[in-house]
This record gives C-alpha cells, structure tokens and sequence, in this order.
C-alpha cells in the first residue's frame, strides 16, 4: 500500500509517490521489499531487521534511517510483541512489515486525522501517538486494581495472592522497557543527523519525548506502588501467621498444667492417697478449672488475648 502525506493519508499506486512532491508513506511485506527497494533510491548500508527484531530503535545510514519497532501487544503483555521495521528519508517512510501490525495503525491514522500542515514529521508524531494512545487508561488501570488489593489486604475481605501482584511488576517493566525504547527512537529522530526534517518541525518530536518521560515515569511509580504491595501482603502474612502461632502457644500453656496433672495421677501407684478419697475427682476437676480461668485471665491482662 502506498499513500500521500496530503491533509489526510491518501491512498496512492507506485507511480505517484514518485511523480508528487507530496511525501509518501508505504506498507510493503519483507518480499514486496527486497524486488522494490532499488526504486526508493535510499542510503541503505545497514539492512532494516525482519525476522531478528528485539526492540525499537533507529540507526543512521548514509543517506537514510533505517530500524525495526516492537510494539507489545495491549490486549496482554505477556503475549507476542507485534514487530516490523522502516526505512525512512526526507521523500517518506517504508514500512516493511508481514504481520499487518503498521497497516492497521496507518489506518486509524487515516481515519482519524487530518492535518492543516501536512508533513513528514507530523505523521511521524501520529503513528508514534497511535502507538501509545491506550497507555494512560492502561496504567490507571493498572493504579485502581493495585489500589483495591491494598484495601482487600488492609480490611482482609478477601484473599490476594502475590502471583498477580508479580504478574503486574512483570507487564509494567515490559512497558517501561518499551517507553525507554521509544524515548531514544525519539531523540534520535529529533538529532535530524541527515537533515530530513524541517527543524520547525522537530517540535513534533520534543512533544512526543515529553510525553513518553511522563509515562516512563508513571509506570516507574506504579512499579514501586506493586512493590510496596508486595512488601504489606508478606507483613500482613507475617502477622497472621504471628496470630496464629500466639494462639497455639496459649492453648499449649493452658493444657501443659492439665497435662501434668493427668499424667501425674494416672501413673496408677498402690499408695496414692488421692485416689481413694471421695472428694478427689471434684477437687481435681476445680483445680483443672481454677488453673485455666487463672490462664486466662493472665493472658488477658497482658493482652496477648
């Protein structure tokens, strides 16, 4: 696919991207590339990246940029990145992409904006945008969930287990990785080291870098938010498990004298005078009992009840 940067993205055939001074936006697979490459007439010593993708960067040819994107997917960050890569000079930009990733951005763009100065950079800024047009709800997303699991830990309504807690960590340094990425693009498309860009224009990428450094550090916030989680859900585990051991160590140190005493008179000697009073068993039974309300209530007035 071929298009003019005019007021909007308009569609165009091979021909006229050439014969317009409009410049021009392309889609192509990594096939459609290697037999049309030679006709865009660009710099190219370093080959942009198809199938060894790793991360989002730009690096400058001679006469040309070229790089790759990686774009994690939004609808589950623990699944495939969508990955593709570019070719760009001052005439336009090629997308070389097999997963259709970059024709589905390109076509919100065309949907959704029109521009009073058409050019080069500001389309740029847009599919750049487009990128991350989700992200802030994402994150406050990610805010309001964190926000309930302290509640829930805090009041103990419900059960909250650090798997989904780490499962958060995981996805926001996915993201911050990605805005880290994204931020070099940035500034190496604000350098302009081959003048492509009209430097009234580059205004475009400052407003892109500012808005990724914001992000980054949200997302640098709400990963400490999800450590701080961590660290009240072990407490909060710290102090059940206190309470619970409290409680044990309280019935065994009532039973421990009751103990003594079932075990001292059931040791069944001929000659144990208790044994054979009539009044043993009631006195045994109020001894018993005098010995665990006196446990009681010492426990108590130390408050460890």
């Amino acid at each position: 696919m071929y298009y003019l940067i005019k007021e909007t993205l308009t569609e165009a055939d091979r021909r006229q991207p050439e014969a317009s001074d409009a410049q021009f936006v392309a889609v192509l697979t990594c096939e459609e590339w290697e037999t049309e490459k030679d006709g865009f007439d660009m710099g190219i010593d370093m080959e942009p990246s198809f199938s060894d993708i790793h991360s989002t960067k730009a690096e400058v040819n001679y006469d040309s940029l070229t790089g790759s994107f990686m774009v994690p997917n939004r609808e589950g960050l623990s699944r495939r990145s969508k990955r593709f890569s570019f070719a760009l000079d001052e005439k336009g930009i090629v997308f070389i992409d097999d997963s259709g990733a970059a024709q589905s951005i390109i076509a919100e763009i065309q949907k959704t904006r029109k521009w009073r100065l058409p050019s080069l950079e500001r389309f740029l800024y847009d599919f750049l945008e487009q990128i991350v047009r989700s992200d802030r709800d994402l994150l406050e997303r990610y805010d309001r969930e964190l926000d309930e699991m302290e509640i829930a830990i805090v009041r103990e309504e419900s059960e909250v287990t650090l798997e989904r807690v780490n499962d958060i960590r995981s996805e926001l340094r996915v993201l911050r990785t990605h805005y880290e990425q994204l931020l070099d693009f940035s500034q190496e498309l604000e350098e302009n080291e081959n003048n492509f860009f009209r430097h009234d224009n580059l205004r475009y990428f400052r407003l892109f870098i500012n808005r990724i450094e914001r992000l980054r550090d949200t997302t640098v916030a709400i990963g400490d938010h999800a450590a701080q989680i961590r660290d009240i859900y072990k407490s909060h585990l710290d102090i059940k498990q206190n309470r619970i051991m409290t409680v044990l160590t309280i019935v065994t140190t009532i039973f421990m004298p009751l103990t003594l005493i079932a075990g001292w008179y059931g040791m069944n000697f001929r000659f144990m005078p208790e044994l054979e009073t009539e009044w043993g068993y009631p006195i045994i039974i109020i001894v018993s009992v005098l010995i665990v309300l006196g446990s009681l209530l010492f426990f108590k007035k130390k408050k460890w009840l």
